[in-house]
């Protein structure tokens, strides 16, 4: 009898391992009475990058918050690496592995930036085999990705720049031990410089295993960056597309968001 279940166990295991990280189908979300997604259907494999383009309330930054729970009603279904999780409150969402930097990167402004990176409970997702994510980003990792945040380690948050903050909102999450990173418009009002630093760490974060999914309207920023593409209108997915498409499918992108 031990030995069925041991077997049964580790079937469960392995398809959890080999499920898609993230599969969203038929999913619908309402603020109120406002009803803002219409029977949304994406899907993220494992290790991928994966942007949303669109127009200013197309419904992106919905879909983000959506599935972490912090939407009105959802209905539909949304599978985190095969587990569904449309029934379930944000804090146990953050324990299946997710990570969510809003757009308004919520800095504690009293706090120093070390500070703020000692602050987020570790919520990396149990029997990952991917060990190392779920452990979650040491200090001396994160100084070595943002140079800039291992200067200003002692400045509270309210003395960093915009820039800063944004690193500083990014490291937050790699610290908790998240492997799927929700990312809404980091790249945006930030120097060109501070641009290229989060590109590089999309990179990395993607060559060490992570998962993303971007929300961008700096069309330039996502387009190195991203395995594929879908495109939002009416809070609707209205093109899916990979990179090697791109080129090709640029005259829609041009008359979806003027690119």
């Amino acid at each position: 009898m031990n030995t069925v279940t041991e077997r049964e166990t580790a079937a469960a295991a392995g398809a959890t391992e080999s499920a898609k990280a993230l599969e969203i189908a038929g999913l619908q979300a309402w603020y109120g009475e406002s009803h803002i997604l219409h029977g949304v259907d994406l899907s993220v494999g494992r290790g991928e990058v994966v942007t949303l383009l669109g127009r200013n309330g197309a419904g992106r930054t919905t879909t983000l918050r959506a599935i972490m729970g912090l939407t009105g009603r959802r209905t539909g279904s949304i599978r985190i690496g095969g587990r569904e999780t449309i029934q379930m409150p944000t804090y146990r969402i953050a324990h299946c592995g997710v990570g969510y930097c809003p757009e308004e990167r919520g800095i504690f402004s009293s706090l120093s930036c070390e500070e703020n990176l000692l602050l987020p409970p570790h919520i990396g997702a149990k029997g990952e085999k991917r060990a190392k994510l779920a452990e979650g980003m040491s200090l001396d990792e994160i100084y070595a990705m943002f140079p800039n945040l291992a200067e200003r380690r002692n400045s509270q948050g309210t003395r960093l720049s915009g820039g800063e903050q944004q690193m500083l909102a990014v490291a937050r999450i790699l610290r908790t031990g998240a492997n799927l990173l929700l990312l809404d418009e980091i790249s945006e009002g930030l120097a060109p410089v501070i641009v290229q630093t989060l590109a590089r760490m999309i990179l990395t974060l993607k060559a060490r295993g992570y998962t993303i999914v971007m929300v961008e309207q700096n069309f330039r920023f996502a387009a190195p960056l991203a395995d594929r593409f879908y495109v939002m209108e009416h809070g609707r997915i209205v093109e899916h597309f990979g990179t090697a498409e791109l080129e090709g499918k640029m005259p829609v992108l041009h008359d979806l968001l003027g690119v």
